[in-house]
């Protein structure tokens, strides 16, 4: 009997493993359950993360993924987690962003819905090669359907680039093409992050 995945349900799989009761330990049982309707009843929306050297990328993904700081190092190649918020699923993919990995980027970027950019708002002499990366990646035929969130990282350093700052010397205004936001942030204490993550799940919501 052949099943369409998207007619597959709580009730369906809780048959199926009433069925197997007599085969399967309560314990065992749940965990089945649990993975079956987690493979057949979500869809996770793949994020990459992306942003030169020391932006803040890998804090950022792992204040979404354990609510806390923890000690990095530059990321060779990459990193990912899922990271649910209310049900939905994000696949983040962070990448690293020393400028001997960038050209590799695009091989992260098939069927990508959001890309991340974050910005060092303390660097302001790099300013320019953040820009020339943008719209590098904007201008992928991968990335064409893809919402674009930026983090502007730091913004409790004294000194730093305002949002406003930033926005014009990326002159995002010129964006048409993509669904963009730009979001004042702080890896460090988290402030600012799930500002940035309400931003995706109200793209989905109008999909």
């Amino acid at each position: 009997m052949l099943i369409a995945l998207d007619s597959i349900n709580a009730s369906w799989l809780q048959r199926i493993l009433t069925s197997w009761r007599h085969k399967i330990s309560p314990p065992t049982m749940g965990i089945l359950f649990t993975k079956l309707w987690r493979l057949f009843n979500h869809q996770e929306h793949k994020v990459i993360i992306v942003g030169l050297d020391n932006a803040g990328k890998t804090t950022i993904l792992y204040q979404f993924s354990m609510n806390e700081v923890v000690h990095t190092s530059p990321t060779i190649g990459s990193n990912v987690e899922e990271i649910v918020v209310n049900n939905t699923h994000f696949l983040m993919w962070d990448i690293g962003g020393q400028e001997s990995l960038r050209s590799s980027w695009n091989t992260y970027y098939t069927n990508t819905e959001f890309v991340i950019v974050v910005v060092d708002s303390t660097d302001r002499e790099r300013i320019s090669v953040t820009k020339e990366e943008l719209y590098r990646m904007l201008a992928h035929e991968d990335l064409k359907k893809a919402g674009l969130l930026i983090f502007a990282n730091k913004q409790d350093v004294k000194g730093c680039m305002s949002v406003a700052e930033i926005s014009q010397s990326l002159q995002l205004t010129s964006v048409k093409d993509h669904q963009w936001h730009i979001q004042a942030c702080c890896a460090l204490t988290g402030e600012g992050l799930c500002q940035g993550l309400e931003w995706m799940m109200s793209r989905l919501r109008v999909r």
